[in-house]
């Protein structure tokens, strides 16, 4: 029974992690950091998984990529980390392990407490993700960029679209929480954590 449910829990894992994959090519380019669908699936692992759940899925989408597959926006490979927009996949592993830890909290979550866990999500996002676009952009690839300039680009571009999404992940995280209870109660092991990663 618990080699099932551990079962069970590494498929909804993978899923969540493919899901963020094929997110990762649904876009819309744009200067330096284009617009993707990746971030509906880090909120939807989030509201609907639990937090470590949530976590493990976006950490085993960068593993993925990080080992070579071309499962980001631009590719995949170690040298991603020094990308413009790695800082916002780090923001994703974050986000949904928060998102998660706040739907935890509350034993029966409403509309509100969904749409208020997204939106704290999106925040932690973009905080992790503005100074990374930052720091790669002057330090590691030497293309001098004012802050200003990183803020227009790595925000302002598409906050508002991402807002509209936070919203619309939590009503529907809110229609299929229930559907995912049993997710949300299964724990994989350490060893089977790093083995998928």
């Amino acid at each position: 029974m618990v080699k099932r449910q551990s079962t069970l829990a590494l498929v909804i894992i993978a899923m969540f992690a493919a899901l963020t994959a094929i997110g990762a090519f649904i876009k819309i380019p744009l200067p330096i950091v284009p617009f993707t669908l990746q971030i509906v699936f880090v909120f939807l692992a989030g509201c609907l998984l639990g937090s470590c759940n949530a976590l493990s899925s976006q950490l085993v989408y960068i593993g993925v990529g990080l080992v070579g597959l071309p499962v980001f926006t631009q590719g995949g490979g170690i040298t991603y980390v020094l990308q413009p927009t790695f800082g916002y996949l780090i923001g994703f592993a974050l986000a949904a392990y928060c998102i998660g830890w706040l739907i935890e909290r509350v034993q029966t979550p409403t509309k509100k407490h969904f749409i208020g866990a997204t939106i704290i999500g999106l925040i932690i996002i973009y905080v992790v993700a503005v100074p990374y676009l930052y720091m790669s952009l002057n330090f590691w690839l030497d293309m001098k960029t004012s802050w200003s300039h990183v803020f227009a680009v790595g925000f302002l571009g598409s906050i508002v679209a991402d807002f509209c999404l936070a919203i619309t992940s939590a009503l529907l995280a809110e229609r299929l929480y229930k559907v995912f209870q049993s997710a949300r109660t299964l724990k994989i092991s350490q060893v089977e954590r790093e083995k998928m990663i």
